[in-house]
């Protein structure tokens, strides 16, 4: 045979086969992702499963579980920061480093827990922004699932505004502005300055955490999804938590960028007024009724001509009334029932910025026209709708005291 033809077909086996092993390696790898995908929407992880998906993270150190029992003393009452549905923080002192950190442990017993912690290390992991709170670390190993956080020694934003810290003092306008410009550049960045769209899906003023200067932190990203920036618009499955979610997810189970920019909405109304979403209203009858916080600033102040008096009032006058405007308008904006009409996150930081004009909204809130027109008045609680397999219609109780 010839010599030539003989070394052709050699050189054309070896392409052929070393392109089969791509191939083979492209579907093993593909298998895996389908895998761990599928597992992660079922909540189903063992430690090797989790230490796959974590293989890939870059940035956040491995602890050791005794390391972090150390720093916690052993996860002692005296240590604990607070209590959520799905595990405990505690305070830690991480000795090697000489810091002081938030350590939350996830319960062992939660499917829900343990797709949270998954999701939030495969997320924040590859986040770096001034406006994110760091994740220093993890620990996964016999059942333990933990997560250490860059300590907030000014807790929670939600403390402050509702007056849980222990301080009768409220936040001063200086500190709040700040802080609602600190929470809008953190969602440009996620939602389009970074390699990903990132949708938060929980924003709400216990999320937005503050460090020892009172700068804002956007924090808890176990219910965040990551979106290409051409799908940005599509819809992924319905969390987060009532008052603060746009109602349309609520009718529609599911959730997109539209919807953080609602939730951002609320959280500046809430910031400027110093009440939560839920607003109960004294009735003729000595009865009561609940309406929304978006309805009330709309409807009574902003379509009144006389916005400023929504302002919270132990501010005692003590604001800038351009940037107290700026915030209630955009935040009626984001909060506009009608997801096509809101401000994107880009024109919402630019009018908060004085960047741009200021929209003009009409005097009475509009009726959202995926419903048919209903009562407005709502039941707007902080029940958590946190799982992933919350139902597309809500119970027809929820449905009758929505407001639409």
């Amino acid at each position: 045979m010839d010599v030539r033809l003989v070394a052709s077909l050699c050189s054309a086996g070896a392409v052929l086969a070393v392109g089969l092993c791509v191939v083979i390696a492209c579907l093993v790898v593909r298998r895996k992702r389908r895998k761990m995908k599928d597992m992660e929407e079922a909540g189903l992880f063992d430690d090797e499963d989790i230490g796959n998906v974590f293989d890939n993270a870059t940035g956040p150190k491995r602890y050791r579980y005794s390391e972090l029992a150390i720093a916690t003393d052993d996860f002692s009452d005296d240590k604990k920061l607070g209590e959520g549905g799905f595990g405990s923080v505690y305070k830690g002192f991480l000795r090697d480093l000489n810091l002081d950190v938030a350590i939350k442990q996830v319960s062992k017993n939660s499917k829900q827990g343990k797709k949270e912690y998954v999701s939030e290390v495969r997320v924040i992991s590859r986040l770096r922004h001034r406006n994110l709170v760091q994740l220093m670390g993890w620990c996964h190993g016999g059942g333990n699932l933990l997560l250490v956080y860059e300590l907030m020694p000014n807790g929670s934003l939600d403390a402050h505004l509702h007056c849980t810290t222990g301080s009768k003092l409220p936040l001063p306008w200086m500190v709040r502005h700040e802080i609602v410009l600190g929470v809008g550049e953190a969602l440009l960045y996620l939602h389009q300055d970074w390699e990903q769209c990132v949708l938060h899906r929980d924003i709400k003023t216990s999320n937005i955490m503050l460090d020892a200067s009172y700068n804002a932190k956007l924090g808890d990203f176990g219910l965040a999804r990551l979106v290409d920036h051409a799908r940005g618009t599509r819809t992924t499955v319905l969390a987060g938590t009532l008052g603060y979610m746009d109602p349309e997810c609520v009718i529609i189970g599911k959730a997109c960028v539209e919807s953080d920019v609602y939730s951002f909405g609320v959280v500046l109304l809430e910031v400027a007024c110093g009440r939560k979403p839920a607003v109960v209203l004294p009735d003729d009858d000595d009865d009561s009724a609940v309406i929304h916080l978006a309805q009330l600033v709309w409807d009574q102040y902003y379509g009144q001509g006389r916005l400023l008096d929504a302002a919270d009032p132990r501010l005692n006058g003590e604001f800038d009334e351009q940037e107290m405007e700026r915030v209630l308008v955009v935040g009626l904006w984001c909060a506009h029932p009608d997801r096509a009409m809101r401000a994107s996150i880009r024109q919402a930081v630019s009018v908060l910025r004085h960047e741009a004009p200021l929209p003009t909204l009409p005097a009475k809130m509009p009726v959202a026209t995926f419903l048919p027109a209903v009562d407005r008045r709502s039941l707007v609680g902080s029940a958590d709708h946190s799982s992933s397999s919350a139902p597309a219609v809500p119970p027809a109780e929820l449905l009758h005291n929505m407001n639409i």
